[in-house]
């Protein structure tokens, strides 16, 4: 411990407190000393917020047993990661309230016409129903000519948005899907 001000203040202070209530503080000293983190397993992922998308570790807390979920007990910007260099925003800092938050959405939830609340439904379903859907507007709005007779194959009725944290990789099979559906209207924070 160096020789400061407040090192003397803390020992002083401890020292009189342990000497007049009897305590014993090592116990104390030597167990502040671990990390909470200590027992933890690093897992690194991408801050979701912005376009930026700098580098997080998340610590968990778990013995990673089958049917045992891990519990998030810490996130902090990485060190290691070239953009952000650990540093966090004041949202990328607060991204464990986000994880923890009981009100997170963890299935596939629709709201049918008319009704006023939502509903959970399953993966399996959700899938099917965005690909029905998905075919529906296709086939309807599909535009094999144009005004002039030239071939466009082109559907305007659908429109996709790349979100910030998708890969360069995930974004170039986005692009390959759209298309072939016959998509024009495509963006994606690939091209930052």
């Amino acid at each position: 411990m160096a020789d400061t001000r407040r090192a003397f203040l803390r020992i002083g202070a401890g020292g009189a407190i342990a000497s007049v209530l009897g305590f014993d503080l090592q116990p104390a000293y030597a167990q502040s000393k671990e990390l909470k983190i200590a027992r933890t397993t690093e897992t690194r992922s991408t801050c979701p917020y912005c376009s930026v998308s700098c580098g997080v570790i998340i610590h968990t807390l778990g013995d990673k047993a089958k049917n045992v979920t891990p519990q998030v007990v810490h996130v902090e910007g990485d060190p290691d990661h070239p953009i952000n260099r650990g540093t966090l925003c004041p949202k990328g800092s607060s991204l464990m309230q986000d994880i923890l938050n009981e009100r997170r959405l963890l299935k596939p939830q629709v709201r049918r016409p008319g009704s006023d609340h939502w509903e959970d439904i399953g993966w399996d379903q959700a899938i099917d129903e965005i690909a029905r859907r998905i075919k529906k507007t296709r086939d309807e709005t599909f535009i094999e000519r144009d005004a002039q007779g030239r071939t466009v194959n082109r559907c305007e009725g659908i429109a996709w948005n790349g979100g910030c944290t998708d890969t360069n990789e995930f974004n170039y099979l986005v692009v390959k899907s759209m298309r072939s559906l016959g998509v024009c209207y495509l963006e994606n924070q690939a091209r930052v």
